[in-house]
């Protein structure tokens, strides 16, 4: 494939997932895998399958798949393999890594979030509010649910810590700035804290351009298995006193923040992923993307409320909207019974919600085009939703 021209069709014809009528738009909450990433999961478990550190062949095989997949995460985040973790999910990740910091915090120390973020950026900070006393801001956004950098730029202090946000919201699709957001963080001496979970699938990730000190992600948004995955600069891995097992490696320093035995097959699945993503390139998935974003954002019924910004420019590819007179729920529903996948509900978002003044629990619908999404596909969307309005 051309480095701007992406063969949708060949794409799909690596998902045995995809030979069926449903039509995917549940990215957001996780993508579909590639048969390879299927094949190297289960590969493992028949071939390769032991614990670390013995002598054997099945052991060694795995030392050398913990190794590599190290280095192909360091590959894909932009950074040294010594610097990444592997856990169980990018909530469990986040918590112990905040935990771990939060040794360094002090009452009256201040953290920033903001009202794009999925809750798992949230919520461990707001446990430490109860925990040890420090503070918590929310940063606002405009209207047009960009993010307000003015707003991030009254709230820092000298107290300011952290400044945990997003790369790209879970629920409306917004990508704020990052390279903005860090130097204004770094500005005051504040960590810039990055959720890259919903960014994963859309464009490619480099934590050094970024000049970010922690990032999280999670493989299973980016065609991969259900696991978490983060980055830490190295100097603050070394820092920071983690919970740990005594016996566990305190080299490379990011297996501080790796807990007991890791989920190697889902490791061998890991890989995978990312040469699936590195067989295609970037530059053919965000034209894609882009293109069928500005497809379903022209052909929008009359009577459907998007909420978010109404262009491609500043987002990815990921639509929350209310139709009129309806519940989220129902629209989802019906949306169902033609083989369209959606979701409704705050998908963990819970201050966009508010912000919005919609209903915590129905929210709005939400439906997300990766890389596989046909124009199609989208078309079908469009024409369920015309037929509620």
């Amino acid at each position: 494939m051309s480095a701007t021209a992406l063969d949708v069709h060949a794409v799909r014809s690596r998902f045995s997932a995809l030979a069926r009528p449903l039509a995917f738009f549940d990215g957001p909450g996780g993508t579909q895998c590639p048969d390879e990433v299927i094949d190297a999961i289960s590969t493992y478990l028949r071939e390769s399958n032991a614990n670390i550190g013995a002598p054997y062949e099945t052991s060694r095989r795995t030392d050398e798949l913990v190794e590599l997949a190290h280095e192909r995460a360091a590959s894909f985040l932009g950074c040294s393999a010594r610097e990444v973790a592997f856990g169980q999910s990018m909530t469990a990740l986040n918590f112990l890594l905040t935990r771990a910091f939060a040794r360094e915090l002090a009452p009256g120390d201040e953290v920033l979030v903001t009202r794009l973020d999925h809750d798992a950026n949230v919520a461990p900070w707001l446990a430490l509010e109860d925990d040890i006393g420090i503070s918590i801001g929310f940063v606002d956004v405009h209207d047009d649910l960009s993010l307000d950098y003015d707003d991030l730029e009254r709230q820092l202090t000298a107290r300011t810590r952290v400044v945990a946000f997003p790369a790209a919201a879970n629920s409306v699709g917004t990508a704020p700035d990052v390279r903005r957001v860090v130097e204004l963080a770094h500005s005051v001496g504040a960590l810039a804290w990055v959720d890259a979970v919903h960014y994963g699938p859309h464009g490619p990730i480099d934590v050094a351009a970024w000049g970010c000190d922690v990032l999280i992600c999670s493989p299973y948004k980016f065609f991969g298995p259900h696991m978490g995955m983060a980055f830490g600069r190295e100097e603050f891995l070394r820092a920071w006193r983690p919970y740990k097992v005594r016996p566990a490696a305190d080299e490379p320093v990011g297996h501080r923040f790796e807990l007991g035995t890791s989920q190697h097959e889902l490791l061998a699945g890991f890989v995978a992923a990312v040469d699936y993503i590195d067989s295609l390139g970037w530059d053919g998935i965000v034209a894609h993307e882009h293109g069928l974003g500005a497809r379903f954002l022209d052909g929008l019924p009359d009577g459907v409320m998007l909420h978010g910004l109404p262009t491609m420019e500043g987002r990815v590819p990921t639509f929350c909207f209310s139709v009129a007179e309806r519940t989220a729920r129902s629209v989802a529903e019906h949306l169902a019974t033609r083989d369209i996948a959606v979701w409704s509900g705050n998908y963990y978002a819970l201050e966009t919600m508010r912000r919005l003044g919609l209903d915590e629990v129905d929210g709005a619908v939400r439906a997300g085009i990766v890389h596989y999404t046909t124009a199609e596909e989208v078309d079908r969307l469009l024409a369920g939703l015309a037929e509620l309005v």
